[in-house]
């Protein structure tokens, strides 16, 4: 059993994929070649947004924004605890610093009321300038982005969504990618929508805000690639990947579809005996993974190893607590969620393919390992 099984995706487009690539090798057009543009464009019409803006990676395209609005020395960005590295690890690379914040029990995404005492504490402080918010979608489920941008035009923060778990997610009639001022997501090969190496994207519907993105993610590039304007980066996605994706991305809506199922058989198959995860009204989660809560966590593990069923601990220690990060600010309401949640967390297998049997497996070997702890 795959905890995610790429090879079956594979399998369903593997023809189309090999005609895709062919041609990209063909024609020789490696980098910024036109799949690249057509990716851009499709993105932006699935997303619903202006502008789409291609990467190398999921971490350059939570940097890139920073660098774009000039966030550096001085400046503070609210990051959540509960979260990879990369969305704190990009603000202490632009030279600021991240305040971290605690998460919601529930949703394990940003809780409102720690960001707005991280906010005030700042401003008390009066160390460090309040500059931006990152939003993580966590496991594929959208933040809360009407509370996030309420508290961020008044406050006038910049908001950056991490929406690196979430491609093919939507809150009401909004698809994830299109919140905040800009949108940051990766094609990591695990993720929801992911191709065969490195890649990301950004997306925004601020012309003038796509143009600086393009020109950091350029070499800082103006008028041409040796008219240097800006300090900026080598952040292109290769024409390969985008092609790669362009094949993937036409079935997301149906893996979407495929994933839900998934989860609603997880829920309904163990729902009385593990916290499950409970969508809001209106959402639609990318279950990116699907995390349950479980007091007996390390026995159930163990034993779903012993029956060769992987599983996963996202994330083992949040980020205010390890060696990189722990001298950074953090809210004064403390990060209860963040420190105790890791003790009691457990992702199990997820992706469109995974079948009814495999599925009814874990869940009775769940219910098993559970009934005799």
């Amino acid at each position: 059993m795959q905890f995610i099984d790429l090879g079956a995706q594979r399998a369903r487009i593997e023809t189309r994929l090999n005609e895709r690539v062919a041609k990209v090798i063909a024609e020789g057009r490696y980098i910024l070649g036109p799949e690249v543009g057509e990716l851009e464009q499709a993105l932006a019409e699935h997303v619903g947004v202006k502008h789409v803006v291609a990467c190398a990676n999921g971490t350059d395209a939570l940097l890139i924004p920073l660098m774009a609005k000039g966030i550096g020395p001085g400046d503070a960005v609210f990051v959540p605890s509960f979260t990879f590295a990369a969305t704190a690890e990009v603000v202490a690379l632009a030279g600021a610093s991240p305040v971290f914040v605690d998460i919601e029990a529930d949703s394990y995404n940003i809780d409102v009321e720690s960001l707005e005492a991280a906010i005030a504490m700042v401003r008390e402080q009066g160390e460090l300038e309040p500059k931006a918010i990152i939003p993580v979608d966590l496991f594929g489920l959208a933040a809360n982005y009407q509370k996030i941008a309420s508290i961020a035009e008044r406050e006038g923060l910049f908001v950056i969504e991490d929406a690196a778990q979430s491609m093919g997610g939507a809150s009401g009639n909004t698809m994830c990618g299109a919140f905040g001022d800009v949108a940051g997501t990766s094609f990591y090969p695990a993720k929801p929508l992911g191709c065969y190496g490195d890649g990301g994207a950004m997306f925004t519907n601020d012309g003038e805000l796509a143009e600086v993105l393009r020109s950091v993610a350029f070499h800082g590039k103006g008028a041409s690639q040796y008219d240097n304007v800006r300090v900026g980066l080598n952040s292109r996605l290769d024409t390969i990947q985008a092609a790669i994706l362009l094949e993937k991305l036409s079935i997301l809506p149906e893996e979407m579809e495929l994933r839900q199922k998934v989860a609603d058989r997880y829920r309904d198959g163990l729902g009385d005996v593990v916290t499950v995860p409970v969508l809001p009204e209106g959402e639609r989660s990318a279950w990116a993974q699907y995390a349950i809560e479980t007091p007996e966590r390390d026995a159930v593990r163990a034993h779903l190893t012993s029956e060769g069923i992987p599983s996963v601990i996202y994330y083992e220690r949040p980020l205010h607590v390890q060696e990189a990060y722990k001298d950074f600010p953090r809210s004064p309401m403390g990060l209860e969620v963040s420190e105790t949640l890791p003790d009691r967390i457990l992702c199990l297998p997820m992706h469109p393919y995974l079948s009814e049997d495999d599925q009814d497996r874990v869940i009775g070997e769940i219910r098993k390992a559970v009934s005799v702890a």
